[in-house]
């Protein structure tokens, strides 16, 4: 809604077909999410955590939190029944349980990093849980550990996994009469949705299982579940009705998952675990830290010789997690020569896991800055640069984009921020005492389209309700499916229903990756059409006035099938439906990957961000002024929540550029700041007006609707545009986020 204050009386003015689907429910409180559902006889559980990073634990005294008030249990590796998928040994495991991903939860006394789930305290509340956690006495066997990640990778024999790529020559930049190389690192951060990671869960008998949990996936965390506990995937039912955000974190099952399963199996009744905020830190993930190495060289028309990328990010010790940094420097932009080198690091901290634009976010970062710092090189216009640079065929796999109009995003982007009074000169332009200037640099992301399931029912009275067993973690999903149903059929949005969040729904795919518009969106409008294809064989069959015409002289709009040719025949959908058995049409369908026509091509999704900032020359003080960011991501089908998606994209990068920083104490292996006080996310004072602008133009060669994601353009590339900014401001590279007075040459206030 607009900014504007909203009274009780005046709610009912506004036209709320015009608004998200969902809204009145979230902002009312009538939505219900995890942590909020209280089952009978439900029990409480909270972890009890290592104080150390690694080592072994040698004994864990749990006898004063068994007698404490309330307590029902104490579950740890001593006395933890036995999980099917924690067996190591394939041959011990039943064919159909899979090895748990990742860290074990109360399985060994092998600790791996601070903060670790070492016990779990069950009782029958949530404040007598909390006051045992302090009685549980553990005796520790330390051993020497690494966190710190910029003194661990100078040592290349602790990498692991190098993937090297080369098209062309290696090192061709350096061939090149004008190049830049540089390194630019991004530290570790943190997620931080504002729902805190729960789970729920209550067996019915022995082999069936129903868990609330918040998750990106219902049907993903069935799976891992039914795998783990060796369970028919119909006897796990997952609800993630409402998802308070999750930027990547919801997207596999962390310990606390299998941990309430346990309890609830060993306890014979529900048990609850919610995650604290300063778990939140080192339990659900993060963005890794990371370095980057990049050479670019051009000629001097500024078109492109080479372009070297190398990248190493940080795993978990216990399990391998890679991401795609260098995969964008592969084929954004022409060039013959690019070679890259990717590897991990692995310390003695939990895993990371994928964060709102993974990878991408991070490789964009380096070379958007690259190319920045090409530009002053060359003294070429940045956006002259990148158009000297386009291309309309991705130059790694040879194939045509399915659409790029990033030539259309430059146009608005510099006419909105007003580019043209960009000084040439860093450091030249100054407005009220500040130094102002101008930044842009460019975003991509994958736009894929999977596998799902919609089930349509068209009731009798005419109302429409679509089922999948997709999640919304906040893009507005039930919204974008609702208009995407109500285009399709030509019917009032207000009698349509999306349901989604419950894995015994048709199968949808999880939400990440800025697929599931193209994916399930795809699969409502083949729904939407199979279904107006059974009423026009239902009018055909059943009314005599259409008796003699064929399906294809007929359409299905304003609730009503009628003839083309001869709008007065024509009948009611609802008085259609009586002629029919069933008085309903009730049917299920499923929507596969892309055709083979649509594997002609590649397909992405593409921003472009513009930022004017200025810098307080006395202290470094730096505010972000302007902000335009544009998107091409095929049509848009709520352009509410697509707008909303840009704005959090920019808070995000905000945060990723100015504020947001993962510290640890390299002495203890601990994180430091673990709590929105210490962890610094962007203020409401730091989000400057911004301009939101969508090419709006359907991408045929993508899907049926047209329709590309939007979550990850959103951030990927913002922060390489605040850099850029900042350094046309002042003349200083920042290289290492996040940007500080300090690395802007001040002196820290006393």
């Amino acid at each position: 809604m607009n900014n504007t204050h909203l009274s009780k009386n005046n709610l009912s003015q506004i036209n709320f077909a015009d608004e998200r689907v969902d809204g009145a429910d979230k902002v009312t409180g009538k939505a219900k999410y995890t942590a909020e559902y209280n089952l009978p006889n439900m029990a409480y559980g909270v972890f009890v955590t290592s104080t150390i990073a690694k080592g072994t634990i040698k004994n864990l005294d749990t006898s004063k939190a068994l007698v404490a008030p309330g307590v029902l249990d104490v579950i740890y590796y001593a006395n933890c029944p036995t999980v099917p998928g924690y067996l190591t040994n394939a041959a011990e495991r039943p064919k159909n349980v899979f090895e748990w991903r990742g860290h074990k939860v109360l399985y060994d006394n092998q600790v791996r990093f601070f903060g670790q789930p070492i016990a779990l305290i069950v009782a029958d509340s949530l404040e007598n849980a909390n006051a045992a956690i302090r009685l549980v006495r553990a005796e520790y066997e330390s051993q020497a550990f690494e966190t710190n990640f910029d003194l661990v990778r100078k040592d290349p024999t602790k990498l692991k996994g190098t993937v090297n790529y080369k098209r062309g020559t290696e090192n061709a930049f350096k061939t090149a009469p004008v190049f830049v190389e540089a390194e630019y690192r991004i530290p570790a951060e943190v997620h931080l949705p504002m729902e805190m990671h729960a789970t729920i869960a209550f067996w019915e008998g022995e082999d069936k299982v129903t868990l609330y949990d918040k998750t990106q996936g219902p049907k993903s965390t069935q799976t891992t579940i039914a795998r783990t506990f060796g369970l028919q995937d119909k006897n796990v039912r997952v609800i993630a009705e409402n998802v308070g955000g999750g930027f990547g974190s919801g997207l596999r099952s962390w310990a606390n998952v299998p941990a309430a399963v346990i309890a609830a199996k060993k306890l014979n009744r529900p048990v609850k675990i919610v995650l604290t905020r300063p778990q939140m830190f080192s339990l659900v993930g993060y963005r890794p830290q990371s370095w980057q190495k990049i050479g670019i060289g051009a000629d001097a028309t500024g078109r492109f010789i080479g372009i070297t990328h190398e990248a190493i990010s940080g795993t978990s010790r216990y399990e391998d997690f890679r991401e795609g940094i260098v995969n964008v420097s592969k084929f954004l932009y022409a060039s013959d020569n690019v070679d890259t080198k990717y590897s991990m690091l692995p310390l003695d901290m939990s895993t990371p896991v994928w964060m709102r634009g993974p990878g991408e976010a991070t490789g964009s970062y380096g070379l958007e800055s690259a190319i920045d710092e090409l530009s002053y090189k060359l003294k070429m216009d940045p956006v002259e640069l990148r158009l000297k640079n386009f291309t309309t065929v991705n130059p790694e796999n040879k194939m045509p984009f399915s659409d790029i109009n990033l030539k259309d995003c430059y146009a608005y982007g510099q006419q909105k921020i007003g580019w043209k009074n960009r000084p040439t000169t860093p450091g030249a332009l100054n407005e009220n005492g500040w130094l102002i200037g101008y930044g842009m640099a460019n975003g991509v992301f994958g736009a894929g389209k999977g596998s799902a399931s919609v089930r349509a029912l068209l009731n009798k009275d005419g109302k429409l309700t679509l089922e999948c067993a997709v999640s919304d973690m906040g893009p507005g999903t039930t919204t974008s499916m609702t208009k995407i149903a109500a285009s399709a059929m030509q019917m009032p949005i207000e009698k349509i229903k999306f349901k989604l969040g419950d894995s015994d729904l048709p199968p949808g795919p999880s939400q990440g990756g800025s697929g599931t518009t193209s994916t399930v969106g795809s699969a409502v409008d083949l729904a939407c059409s199979t279904l107006k294809q059974n009423l026009k064989d239902l009018a055909i069959k059943s009314v005599p006035s259409f008796a003699n015409l064929k399906s294809d002289a007929l359409e299905v709009k304003n609730e009503m099938v009628m003839a083309i040719a001869d709008p007065t025949i024509k009948i009611a959908i609802i008085d259609l439906l009586q002629l029919s058995p069933e008085k309903q049409i009730d049917l299920t369908i499923a929507s596969t990957g892309k055709t083979a026509e649509q594997l002609k091509f590649t397909s992405n999704s593409f921003s472009s961000h513009f930022v004017k900032v200025a810098v307080n020359p006395k202290d470094g003080t730096l505010k972000i002024l302007q902000v335009v960011t544009t998107g091409d991501a095929g049509k848009i089908i709520s352009p509410k929540t697509a707008r909303s998606q840009m704005i959090g994209g920019v808070v995000g990068g905000i945060g990723m550029a100015l504020t947001e920083q993962l510290e640890m104490d390299h002495v203890s292996g601990q994180i430091i700041n673990a709590s929105f006080g210490a962890y610094h996310v962007p203020l409401h004072s730091q989000i400057p007006p911004t301009d939101v602008w969508f090419v709006d133009k359907p991408d045929v060669n993508m899907n049926s609707i047209g329709a590309k994601g939007i979550g990850e353009i959103a951030l990927i590339g913002f922060a390489a545009a605040v850099t850029n900014a900042v350094f046309n401001a002042t003349g200083k590279r920042v290289r290492d986020l996040p940007i500080t007075p300090a690395k802007l040459g001040f002196k820290a206030k006393a």
